[in-house]
């Protein structure tokens, strides 16, 4: 039988490193051995998985869905290997690479980085912070933690947590500028709002006669893109902000930040879920990650 996963694995590091030279520094082959592997594996797959000029290699479609598949395929072989050499138990352990917004990972992923660490002291934990929502395959994520609406994909998520919005002010920015009543105050009030959500959608609002529920354009002179910042100018005095309660709990239990126009609220939920890309049987290192910050999270 051929060595397919031998195959595979010379596949996924030109893939990776696009380069046949430095795929074999790594695997310890000549560049002409590498190019005949893959030569050989796209005769037998009778479609091109590389497209290489003497400048730079590209993945092809065909190639981009083979390295997809490869990388779990390999990713299983290596786990079962970990389960005999751990006497059928799988340990987790491994390079760990997660993703999460600002807020979440601020908030819910960095305070339980110690605990975590030291239950699996065999995980490698790298974690990038960012309010843009990456593709998890291409960025080679293992696990990203998502706030709001899923888009539908391949996917699979687990949900962690449901936390409603709330609009909050400094007890100073209040002293100074009034607390709004209504949400037509809002007017007069100086709002902070996030610039990857367009400010002309507004904020939501219910009618406590009607129960109805209409949005209120907002307006104000600074925009960021995280919650952590706008927590802080919130902190800071510079005007009112709408989070996910999640976010500023503690500063409106130790009264930092007061919510506003609470009669107004119309309950709308901010999802937080864990998403990652495979199958049911998740890597040990994924699955303990996930179950930990589930756990700490609610």
């Amino acid at each position: 039988m051929d060595n397919r996963a031998g195959e595979m694995d010379v596949f996924v590091q030109v893939a990776e490193l696009r380069s046949f030279s430095a795929a074999g520094r790594k695997l310890r082959l000549s560049p002409s051995a590498v190019s005949k592997l893959i030569t050989r594996l796209e005769d037998r797959l009778g479609t091109r998985l590389l497209v290489r000029t003497t400048r730079s290699l590209q993945l092809t479609p065909e190639g981009e869905v083979y390295l997809e598949r490869a990388q779990a395929i390999l990713a299983d072989i290596q786990d079962a290997e970990r389960m005999v050499a751990a006497g059928g138990a799988a340990v987790p352990r491994g390079q760990l690479r997660v993703s999460a917004s600002v807020a979440v990972g601020v908030r819910c992923i960095v305070p339980i980085v110690p605990d975590f660490l030291a239950l699996y002291p065999e995980i490698e934990l790298d974690i990038s912070l960012s309010d843009s929502v990456i593709d998890i395959v291409g960025e080679r994520a293992d696990v990203a933690i998502r706030v709001g609406s899923l888009r539908d994909s391949s996917l699979k998520a687990r949900k962690l947590l449901e936390s409603r919005r709330v609009i909050v002010a400094s007890p100073a920015y209040i002293a100074r500028k009034g607390r709004p009543a209504t949400p037509d105050d809002l007017d007069h009030h100086n709002c902070l709002t996030f610039n990857f959500r367009p400010t002309s959608e507004g904020w939501a609002f219910r009618d406590p006669r009607t129960g109805s529920v209409f949005v209120k354009p907002v307006f104000g002179n600074l925009q960021a893109n995280n919650g952590p910042t706008v927590r802080s100018l919130c902190l800071e005095g510079m005007g009112l902000a709408r989070v996910g309660r999640f976010h500023v709990q503690p500063d409106i239990e130790d009264g930092t930040l007061i919510p506003v126009l609470e009669d107004f609220n119309p309950e709308d939920i901010e999802l937080i879920h864990a998403v990652y890309a495979g199958h049911d049987h998740l890597a040990a290192r994924i699955r303990a990650f996930i179950d930990f910050l589930a756990s700490r999270i609610a």
